[in-house]
């Protein structure tokens, strides 16, 4: 796991100042890569790439980057893991490909060099990365299907400048660094900021599952290659259910074993849930010897349902693991505030808790981990997945009664001004309730259109709205595709809540900590293989995985109620947030909205060319 740049000019050379530009962004990206850094300029002095290394693959210096094969005339910078490049190997060597590396890498360059742009249907892993064709003066960016590794970049016709993170980026030079308004308009909607945009008016994210290519001759638009609803609505053949069950099973073992592959140990989060214990679990009965596995505990939280250490200490012993259980407290939590504000690449209503547990995997002397995150969009784990289908009937049966949705819709709008008791997203129910995408807004969205013009200026509010568009609220349920109810909610949990709150929030949390953080639940070859099955269920369940490893976990855990990782933030951020109302702090929700609410005082003072106050402002 690492981090790069590349900057390239349309007219004119590479020069010092382009090189400072260069280290400069390199330099934001030190703790991506603390075991070494590497820069170079090609010959005609058309390109500069820049590379951070953590090495997990191939320790050895002859598997730095940049990473040059001189035949082809090409070069790489890569961000991330391919899992199967053994397999490629032995694939390009029968065609008379030869390697002087044991890494990744240099499998990476030669599968582009042999296959072109078609090599990305081959990988398995996840990656961002930019290869320079000497020959044809084209740089070629790439992102792995679901969105793991982050990759932006910005275009002004002169020079075209690419980086593993937004911070990294605006070090550029000539960088328009004005706020964008669908970027802040997004953020305040979801709670992230929905790619492709950013907070930047001149940065962009290139979307998962996708390439961008760019000649001194311009910037080619964004090209998908991978698509992840189109997986899961793929048809199901028949099969009866030990038959299922035991492909299932496989299926994760063999996702598990994929994403063991390292040069280094492999450890583990491990909560108090199915997805985690899990994987533990797989790790141990494929071989994870000396697994370490690490949890967070809180004071706060000790002796009730949110407890996740007693529940990860049983499944600890259950596999017989070395575990660290780490109690975090107030204190400690607000000498972190800092850093963490300052690890946060773009604004975010969450990773605090990846920040923590990341920390804590550090000290324990760590360098890979498994997570389980993905486990709740692959398996239906969220309450979403029954909830959405559910207001979908019922607010169509009342759109079909003539104007009751728009009353319901005006009604609550009017009450809530008079009872702020009212739940603020009602209004949002009856109005977008009616379709999947509108559902599942009014089920993950952070504040409603309609109050973006009480946070932010109105006329930008407006103008990231017009941007944004067309907007989930404004996209009905005909595209074509024969998702199932359970599926079209996996599909939006994916390509929103996980693509652009979790994986972002996972990279900047584990990196900041030079730890790499490996999903095996997010994984494109899994969902190919098991996903149309899981979509076409009646219900929901996480037993398929629960009962994967040899030791399946133990019944209590399925009947466990959900808790989710979470931070006793309503303790801790009425302090880390000053003039914060403690009367906000009843709840995660409300705690994000008071989040949100010192975020728009930031874009305004952004807007109005003040410097930012910080407060969460994570760009």
């Amino acid at each position: 796991m690492c981090g790069l740049v590349l900057l390239a000019r349309s007219e004119g050379r590479i020069d010092e100042t382009n090189r400072r530009a260069g280290r400069r962004m390199l330099e934001r990206l030190a703790k991506r890569g603390p075991d070494g850094a590497g820069e170079w300029v090609d010959p005609e002095s058309r390109v500069y790439l820049g590379h951070r290394r953590l090495a997990v693959i191939d320790l050895d210096d002859g598997a730095a980057q940049p990473f040059h094969w001189p035949e082809a005339g090409l070069s790489l910078v890569y961000n991330g893991e391919l899992y199967n490049w053994r397999r490629l190997r032995v694939e390009l060597e029968g065609r008379g490909h030869r390697f002087r590396t044991e890494s990744d890498s240099e499998v990476l360059i030669h599968a582009y060099g042999e296959w072109g742009q078609d090599a990305l249907q081959r990988l398995r892993g996840m990656y961002a990365f930019a290869i320079w064709d000497e020959k044809s003066q084209t740089a070629f960016l790439a992102r792995d299907p679901y969105g793991i590794k982050p990759l932006y970049y910005s275009w002004d016709g002169q020079t075209f400048q690419v980086a593993s993170q937004v911070r990294a980026l605006i070090e550029g030079d000539d960088m328009d660094r004005a706020p964008d308004p669908a970027g802040w308009a997004g953020f305040l909607l979801w709670g992230s900021v929905p790619e492709p945009w950013t907070v930047y008016r001149g940065i962009r994210a290139l979307p998962a599952g996708s390439t961008l290519r760019w000649t001194p001759k311009g910037l080619d638009p964004p090209h998908s290659f991978a698509d992840l609803e189109e997986a899961l609505s793929r048809p199901v053949a028949p099969e009866d259910s030990e038959r299922s069950t035991e492909r299932i099973r496989q299926a994760f073992r063999d996702s598990v074993s994929a994403h063991l592959v390292a040069d280094v140990p492999v450890g583990a989060f491990l909560s108090g849930g199915i997805d985690s214990g899990a994987l533990v679990g797989l790790m141990r009965d494929l071989g994870a010897g000396d697994l370490r596995t690490v949890t967070l505990g809180f004071e706060e939280f000790r002796g009730k349902p949110e407890d996740e250490v007693p529940w990860a200490e049983r499944v600890s012993r259950l596999y017989g693991t070395h575990h660290t259980t780490r109690i975090i407290g107030r204190k400690e939590f607000l000498e972190d505030w800092p850093r963490i504000q300052e690890a946060m690449d773009q604004p975010s209503v969450d990773g605090a808790n990846t920040w923590l547990v990341s920390k804590v995997a550090q000290e324990a002397g760590l360098k890979v981990v498994i997570s389980g995150v993905g486990g709740d969009e692959l398996l239906g784990g969220y309450p979403s997945f029954r909830e959405i289908p559910r207001w979908v009937r019922t607010l169509r049966r009342i759109r079909a009664i003539p104007l009751a949705a728009q009353s319901g819709y005006l009604l609550t709008r009017l009450a809530r001004r008079a009872c702020p008791a009212i739940p603020p997203k009602l209004p949002g129910l009856f109005r977008y309730g009616h379709t999947m995408a509108g559902a599942y807004f009014v089920r993950r969205g952070l504040f409603m259109p309609w109050e973006l013009e009480d946070l932010l200026d109105p006329d930008f509010a407006r103008a990231g709205l017009e941007a944004l568009a067309p907007l989930p609220w404004q996209i009905e349920d005909t595209d074509g595709r024969s998702l199932t109810p359970l599926g079209r909610v996996m599909a939006l949990e994916s390509t929103r809540y996980l693509r652009n709150q979790l994986l972002r929030d996972a990279d900047w949390a584990s990196m900041d900590h030079g730890l790499e953080l490996r999903t095996p639940l997010v994984d494109a070859c899994l969902l190919s293989e098991i996903g149309p099955c899981l979509a076409a269920r009646s219900t929901p369940d996480k037993i398929p995985l629960a009962v994967a490893p040899t030791r399946a976990l133990p019944q209590n855990y399925l009947e466990r109620p959900k808790t989710g990782f979470g931070l006793p933030l309503e303790n801790w951020l009425c302090a880390a947030l000053p003039g914060s109302p403690r009367s906000d702090a009843g709840n995660r929700a409300r705690m994000a909205r008071v989040q949100a609410r010192a975020l728009a005082d930031d874009v305004g003072q952004l807007r109005a060319g003040q410097p930012q106050t910080g407060g969460l402002g994570g760009a």
